[in-house]
């Protein structure tokens, strides 16, 4: 039978993982019979209150309670809109704005923090709607209502405008994703997650739906660890964590610092990696530290359901300091269309846009129809009927084995002294020197000015002469500047809009 609400992997296996651990913070560990029946006691308790079909905030900190809080959420019929006190709050207020939420879902720490954005709706707090005990039959109603087409969160990211954009996903392109991504990772029972993400990014889908559907396990790893590699390693072995799926400048981190020479984390055999690209040297680290280990290249935007292609990296397979690890292809039921800027198809070998078909598009932007009609368009390739594709801003191409590449963002390609340049190309190159760690390369279109930043133990002057030996003159910064760390989001992807301020 076709599953129909993510909800229904949790359900399969309570009866044989009942005990067993689940979702896991220093603070607190839950075993699944805790986050079923607190989760059914959340949604009893929304449905008791008559909400139905609307945005249900959890404003609370990264920990287990907050994810159960979440399936509370679906099970009542509403979808989940996860906001955390460390995101700014001009951003919370503006996210609150768009949403005109009538119920928030807290806890009695974050509680000061909800009561300052003067928020007039239902506040309820954890600890007693979590307690209440569960009203099964009203939540088989609501069950028997749901469709696959329901949403059942919203995340934001960020816009070009400043404003946040909220995705809506529902239970199909979530179970379509999580089926996809559990089949090429090997998920299964004996999986141990590190997670390294904020909650209220999509990027977390890695781990709570697969947790839930091969009774797995997840710590959620303390954010101040990114700040210490030695001890985020002894974290990952003290909890015995086999696998993570972490954006690249988490791995860059701890690879850079030459973390491995004192520490190796003893049982991770599975690595997925995304959302940026790994410097070849940086990943050559990793490989020779963990050469027993698997390596999945995974890239996809969050308006198509977290990761769209991937690209298992074969253990002989050698790359040059300035080739690419490949994304390799798209998931099952999933297509990827390489268009030009007229909405053909490019030749092979040719860049275009990587736009995305199938069931792992979003329902867009909450509230925004006008953002949401600028990239979910119709797809030029068909003039017999609708169908959206997702246009990701993203260039990419083949390369000879037909294996796609990521080349950049489409706003990092510039024209510089009257050429065109990506500016991740200088970046790989820079990234190669000895001593640098982590680059990252800004432009100024108003002084037309390349500025590069970087993190590690080189100095200027020999970063300069390296790079002119092996860049040509056009694509050589203006700027040379080392900081004692690059500066990050949330989510642990280089910020390269403050970098931009700075």
């Amino acid at each position: 039978m076709q599953r129909t609400n993510v909800l229904s992997y949790l359900e399969d296996n309570i009866a044989s993982c009942s005990e067993k651990l689940s979702f896991c913070s220093v603070e607190r560990q839950m075993t699944f019979q805790e986050v079923y029946d607190e989760s059914r006691s959340i949604g009893s308790f929304l449905c008791k209150k008559g909400y139905s079909g609307e945005p249900v905030v959890v404003f609370m900190p990264k920990r287990p309670e907050t994810i159960t809080a979440f399936f509370g959420v679906i099970y009542s019929g509403n979808f989940y809109v996860p906001i955390d006190s460390e995101m700014p709050d001009f951003r919370i207020r503006l996210i609150l704005k768009n949403l005109s939420p009538r119920v928030i879902i807290t806890d009695g720490e974050t509680l000061p923090e909800v009561e300052k954005c003067e928020f007039t709706g239902d506040i309820l707090l954890y600890d007693e709607i979590s307690k209440n005990g569960e009203d099964s039959e009203t939540l088989q109603m609501v069950r028997e209502k749901q469709l696959d087409t329901d949403p059942i969160y919203v995340v934001f990211t960020s816009g070009s405008t400043g404003i946040p954009k909220g995705v809506i996903a529902n239970h199909r392109s979530v179970i379509d994703y999580v089926e996809n991504l559990s089949e090429e990772l090997n998920f299964s029972s004996e999986t141990i997650f590190g997670s390294q993400t904020p909650l209220y990014f999509d990027a977390c889908l890695k781990e709570l739906y697969p947790t839930l559907k091969f009774g797995a396990c997840t710590w959620l790893i303390p954010k101040s660890l990114f700040s210490f590699p030695i001890k985020l390693v002894e974290f990952l072995n003290e909890h015995r964590i086999n696998t993570i799926c972490w954006v690249v400048s988490a791995l860059t981190m701890i690879s850079s610092m030459k973390t491995f020479d004192k520490v190796v984390p003893q049982y991770l055999t599975n690595i997925a990696f995304g959302s940026e690209v790994f410097p070849i040297k940086q990943f050559e680290l990793w490989r020779n530290a963990l050469p027993n280990a698997s390596f999945t290249n995974l890239y996809g935007p969050t308006e198509a359901t977290g990761m769209s292609c991937f690209f298992h990296v074969d253990k002989d397979r050698h790359f040059e300091a300035d080739e690419p690890i490949p994304i390799g292809r798209p998931f099952k039921n999933t297509e990827i269309l390489l268009l030009s800027e007229d909405g053909k198809l490019v030749k092979d070998g040719e860049t275009g846009e990587i736009c995305i078909r199938g069931t792992c598009l979003t329902l867009g932007y909450y509230n925004d129809y006008q953002r949401t009609d600028e990239v979910f368009v119709q797809n030029p390739l068909n003039n017999r009927y609708h169908e959206l594709i997702y246009r990701t801003g993203d260039l990419g191409k083949l390369n000879e084995k037909g294996e796609l590449i990521f080349i950049s963002r489409k706003d990092y390609q510039i024209k510089h002294m009257g050429h065109r340049i990506e500016l991740s190309e200088i970046e790989v190159i820079a990234n190669e020197y000895d001593g640098i760690g982590m680059s990252a390369a800004t432009y100024d279109k108003e002084k037309g000015k390349i500025t590069l930043f970087y993190q590690g133990e080189a100095e200027v002057k020999d970063v300069i002469l390296f790079l002119k030996a092996h860049l040509p003159r056009y694509m050589l910064p203006n700027r040379t500047v080392k900081l004692e760390k690059l500066p990050f989001t949330a989510n642990g992807k280089i910020d390269r809009k403050t970098l931009m301020d700075m």
